[in-house]
């Protein structure tokens, strides 16, 4: 009889477990609606490093591999569907070795260098400057150049800028003309260095922002081609570095740059990107979401010198950065993509969506075979990772009003006294007046009942998708490409102006309210 007592005793915790649930209400205030959430917060990064450019994006026009003037045609049509907004090029770290001029031109002519950032590597210089612009114009995105300040001289930088962006006339104009490109290019975002702290440089806030000031000054515009200048800002915590740049630069720039990544990094490595505990998820969904803190200091920062908010903040590098993959060539940083790599997306984007007003564009690291990329390939085949499909099912937010809101749900406290939240929302309207709203349940075994009210709107038809997945380490591989990838969700309805939602435990929701 004990044993009976004991046995049903196990199934009923084990059916409370199965069954737990937790309860959330997100309050939707459609009439405090004021901020754009600028596509750009959804830009992408494509650094020369490990196979992001060869092998990612470009394979030539000579490759047995499918492709449109050397650019693949599955990555192509792939990228097409996120809406990439904004591309940011060549780097990262490789930026400031990076000389332009060797990237132009018939490509048996262009000279071979070594990647010295990233694995020794050699580049052969046949992805440059009209490839990637070329490349943009494709994808119908905004280019980003990040220019070399390292070690590049100001009359390089300059000129580059002159070879883009004049009209014929101008040496450099005539110079691009016979590379086969007659038109100028409409390039808007340009960096004046990167990294200026570490790779870019080793330097000093006050050196760099005497450098930023004599460089900028010859970056032109032509031809009514406008120059949107970002000057290579602060790393997660050094709010010094910002300080010195907006009183020593201050409004000659219209951008500056942070970066911040999620690393786990606590025991003397970055972890795995595919074996992990759950005590490194939820501190992972932690560190993810300290970016908040991050920003709002450099935003004070910022505010007490321009209170207009002239001044954008670029957040032009952030993911999550894992040990690279067993067998992978050491310093192409090749990571696996799981469904908490998912997570941090979603978390971070809901955040940056709260700072439009002063954050005008981000690029999460990297579009391919790189950190955090939406993209993996290998010879032929492609794969779309988890980061990928929350990028192309948020793509809605684009550009759409930001509609603020409170959240009530549970906290759980993780290691290093952090207390996050289990569920994430975020929620915008688009042009069409219709309603798009994100919930994100991150507990890895409670389900979640979601009140999400919606002040002022009578919707009358919802839809959604959810991504979610068996185990929060799941991800797709090329032989079994679709195991975490986004389904169509109806488990909710509107009851008296809410929405009911009821999610699984670890998945991502979007919905749309007509």
């Amino acid at each position: 009889m004990k044993n009976r007592f004991f046995i049903a005793g196990l199934m009923l915790s084990a059916n409370l477990t199965l069954f737990a649930q937790q309860q959330a209400v997100v309050t939707i205030h459609t009439d405090q609606a004021e901020q754009i959430i600028p596509k750009e917060i959804y830009g992408q990064f494509a650094e020369h490093l490990g196979t992001c450019i060869y092998g990612g994006l470009w394979v030539g026009e000579d490759s047995s591999i499918p492709n449109t003037n050397g650019y693949r045609n599955d990555v192509l049509e792939a990228l097409k569907k996120l809406k990439v907004p904004v591309l940011r090029w060549p780097g990262g770290c490789f930026a400031d070795e990076y000389h332009w001029m060797d990237g132009i031109g018939p490509k048996e002519n262009r000279p071979k260098m070594v990647n010295n950032n990233w694995g020794g590597t050699v580049e052969d210089n046949s992805f440059g400057t009209h490839e990637f612009l070329n490349l943009c114009e494709m994808l119908g995105c905004e280019p980003y150049i990040s220019g070399n300040v390292g070690s590049g001289s100001v009359e390089e930088m300059a000129k580059w800028v002159e070879y883009m962006t004049s009209e014929q006339g101008s040496p450099m104009a005539k110079l691009r003309k016979e590379n086969g490109r007659e038109k100028p290019w409409k390039v808007k975002y340009f960096g004046v260095g990167n990294e200026s702290w570490g790779c870019g440089g080793s330097m000093l806030p006050e050196y760099y922002s005497d450098l930023y000031r004599r460089y900028s000054t010859y970056c032109r515009n032509y031809n009514g081609n406008v120059l949107f200048k970002i000057a290579s800002g602060a790393s997660d915590y050094d709010y010094n570095w910002t300080e010195v740049l907006m009183k020593n630069i201050g409004h000659r720039m219209d951008g500056i740059s942070l970066h911040y990544y999620t690393v786990l990094g606590w025991s003397g490595s970055k972890g795995s990107a595919t074996k992990f505990t759950e005590d490194d998820y939820y501190w992972t969904m932690g560190k993810c979401r300290e970016i908040e803190d991050v920003m709002k200091r450099h935003i004070a920062i910022m505010d007490k010198y321009d209170p207009k908010k002239q001044i954008a903040l670029m957040v032009d590098e952030w993911g999550t950065w894992w040990d690279e993959e067993p067998g992978t060539v050491p310093g192409h940083l090749y990571q696996q993509n799981t469904m908490r790599d998912a997570f941090v997306a979603s978390l971070t984007l809901d955040i940056f969506h709260k700072y439009t007003d002063r954050v005008k564009m981000t690029n999460i690291a990297q579009i391919a075979n790189v950190l955090q990329s939406m993209i993996l390939t290998k010879d032929d085949k492609m794969v779309l990772t988890p980061t990928y499909h929350v990028f192309e099912m948020y793509n809605v937010h684009q550009d759409a009003t930001f509609l603020p809101a409170d959240l009530q749900c549970t906290y759980k406290n993780v290691r290093d006294k952090r207390n996050i939240p289990l569920i994430s929302s975020t929620a915008s309207r688009d042009k069409e007046g219709r309603i798009h709203v994100s919930i994100s349940n991150v507990s890895l075994d409670e389900a979640a009942e979601v009140t999400v009210n919606l002040e002022g709107v009578n919707g009358k038809q919802v839809s959604g998708r959810i991504l979610t997945a068996d185990k929060i380490d799941d991800y797709n591989t090329f032989d079994n490409p679709d195991k975490v990838a986004p389904q169509p969700f109806k488990d909710v309805k509107i009851e008296k102006g809410s929405l009911l939602v009821k999610m699984p435990a670890k998945s991502i929701v979007v919905l749309e309210i007509n």
